[in-house]
């Protein structure tokens, strides 16, 4: 492939990335913990409607970053390791798994109203999430600066 579209890639890569780092924080730290104030009587329909509208903003970066971080593996510019691509990709790896089995179903589980435990723990596994954003926004940063050099 050429070098300037794995570049493009990688570059595709960082913007999708650092976009939901920034989300996954804002979500960590404002959006998650104020659950707890909206109110049993009209929390179903808030969540149905925060799942739903999350979606949208969230599933497209998290298209491109899958798309990207699978192409990475296969093809990178030459100044990406394939050790670094992989590490990327697990990352990737742990926020899906961590997405469909630890937060969706606990969604699912508030969508019939709220339950503090449910929300504690949605909170408190999010973090798993949250750390390996980070972690792979501050990789793809080093390797968009490497790939710069």
């Amino acid at each position: 492939m050429n070098q300037v579209i794995l570049k493009i890639l990688l570059l595709a890569q960082l913007v999708a990335t650092l976009y939901m780092t920034g989300l996954i924080w804002f979500v960590q730290v404002v959006h998650y913990p104020l659950f707890a104030q909206v109110g049993k009587a009209g929390f179903s329909a808030y969540e149905i409607a925060h799942s739903n509208l999350t979606t949208i903003v969230v599933a497209p970066p998290m298209l491109v970053e899958a798309i990207t971080a699978g192409l990475l593996l296969w093809q990178r510019p030459n100044q990406i390791r394939f050790a670094e691509a992989l590490i990327g990709f697990l990352l990737l790896a742990l926020i899906w798994f961590s997405t469909w089995f630890l937060q969706v179903p606990k969604h699912n589980l508030l969508s019939s109203g709220f339950d503090e435990q449910a929300h504690q723990f949605l909170v408190t596994s999010n973090w798993l999430r949250t750390f390996a954003w980070s972690a792979r926004g501050a990789l793809f940063l080093w390797m968009t600066a490497k790939m710069m050099a």
